[in-house]
């Protein structure tokens, strides 16, 4: 199995880079929308890393406390788990 990593460098703040990564994931959601077909893929897992944290972590999910996680996101692109 073959995987597409596209790697993003997004400039200035932690927010205005978690703004820009969720600008960028909800044009791809609407471009792949089951509805239109246009990716042969299920699933597409996401995350918004930093270059000097060494774990895989996301900031695009945070705790009250300001801990990260190093879950990855997704956005499913199957029709029978979506309303379309």
């Amino acid at each position: 199995m073959f995987r597409l990593h596209i790697d993003i460098p997004l400039s200035g703040t932690e927010q205005e880079a978690a703004q820009t990564a969720q600008a960028i994931i909800a044009l791809l959601e609407h471009k792949a929308h089951p509805s239109r077909n246009i990716f042969a893929v299920d699933v597409i897992n996401y995350r918004l890393g930093n270059d000097q944290d060494r774990q895989k972590s996301n900031y695009l999910i945070k705790n009250q406390n300001g801990h990260v996680a190093n879950k990855k996101l997704k956005i499913n692109l199957t029709t029978e788990n979506q309303d379309v």
